[in-house]
């Protein structure tokens, strides 16, 4: 089995974050099994990507250029993976836990009847030892991630088949590019060698896409609220106190499950994974499944009325009080001390 192995997801030309994100954590788990990082794009207008993936460690980048791939649909994508997939042989093989990740995974792991570990939080190389056959087997992709709702995190490993694939939730990995003028080498396939014409039997003829207008993964201060907040008038204070700082406002599950906030501001493991300097979190208890999803912040401060809450655990400060008394006072300093 050969090198480990990164599907784009590629808009208008632009590889997606998540896809960033995989290349930065595949550059070390390939550096640790002493093999290559290759990238695979498949879609239309590509000449970009090159250079957008060198800058991540990638090796090698196949390309897949045709007008017809130039929005994705299910069959050519998979038709493509597959076949690529049994010429290269990867021993990993790494996709996005997005809408397009969750669709062509299973389907390529069910072709090459690999199997598939969803929605990962986390990824390492590692041993594995099964005692009841007396087996032994080195450098396994360890795939994490949460199960029973969160209460417990799995380690899964795959022994014996290839490629050991996984897809991985978007923000749980960091995006960092490796400095310096990176190249890799450009493999340019003819996409009729790969699909047939009844691939293409759905065309996207348009496509509409209204965009979000919350902003929660990009903001760099959030201001997050949970069940403790008591009620959706009061979630009005979050607004208040974000507007003042330039903040996005996010919400635990609680929150959302309230009706306190939408649910695309929910931060969690069912939610998105944050990575601010500043996360505030007010009015939340902290499960497992909340702090997954924003630990990795820079700086985090917890206000709350209960000194013993799991938040204090992974808060850089405490502020232990009512949210309806500590925030509007933090209003009010701000303004006051600003300029």
């Amino acid at each position: 089995m050969n090198n480990l192995f990164v599907y784009l997801e590629i808009d208008n030309g632009r590889v997606e974050d998540v896809s960033l994100e995989l290349l930065t954590k595949g550059r070390s788990l390939a550096n640790r099994l002493n093999c290559k990082l290759e990238a695979v794009a498949v879609g239309s207008q590509l000449d970009r990507v090159g250079e957008q993936v060198f800058a991540y460690g990638t090796d090698v980048l196949h390309l897949f250029d045709d007008p017809r791939l130039l929005f994705y649909t299910s069959l050519p994508h998979t038709a493509i993976l597959v076949k690529l997939f049994q010429d290269e042989q990867p021993q990993i093989a790494l996709m996005g836990a997005t809408s397009i990740g969750r669709d062509l995974g299973p389907r390529v792991s069910s072709a090459l009847g690999s199997g598939l570990t969803a929605d990962c939080t986390s990824l390492e190389i590692g041993d594995h030892e099964e005692k009841k056959d007396d087996k032994h087997y080195k450098d396994l992709l360890y795939q994490i991630r949460p199960a029973f709702g969160g209460n417990i995190v799995a380690t899964i490993v795959n022994p014996d088949c290839r490629p050991q694939m996984a897809t991985v939730r978007e923000g749980v990995m960091k995006k960092e590019a490796c400095g310096g003028n990176p190249k890799g080498t450009v493999v340019k396939h003819n996409v009729a060698d790969y699909v047939q014409d009844s691939d293409f039997v759905i065309r996207v003829i348009d496509r509409q896409m209204e965009q979000s207008k919350v902003n929660i993964k990009g903001a760099s201060i959030i201001v997050s609220g949970g069940y403790g907040m008591g009620s959706k008038e009061n979630f009005q204070l979050l607004y208040d106190l974000a507007d003042t700082i330039g903040a996005e406002v996010g919400a635990s599950r609680a929150a959302v499950d309230a009706g306190f906030a939408e649910h695309e501001r929910q931060i969690g493991q069912t939610g998105v994974t944050v990575r601010p300097k500043l996360y505030i979190a007010c009015g939340i208890s902290g499960q497992i499944q909340h702090i997954a999803g924003m630990q990795e912040s820079s700086l985090i401060i917890a206000i709350n009325n209960d000194p013993n809450a799991p938040i204090n655990t992974v808060a850089d400060y405490v502020i232990t009080g009512d949210v309806e008394t500590v925030i509007p006072k933090m209003i009010k300093y701000y303004k006051k001390n600003s300029k």
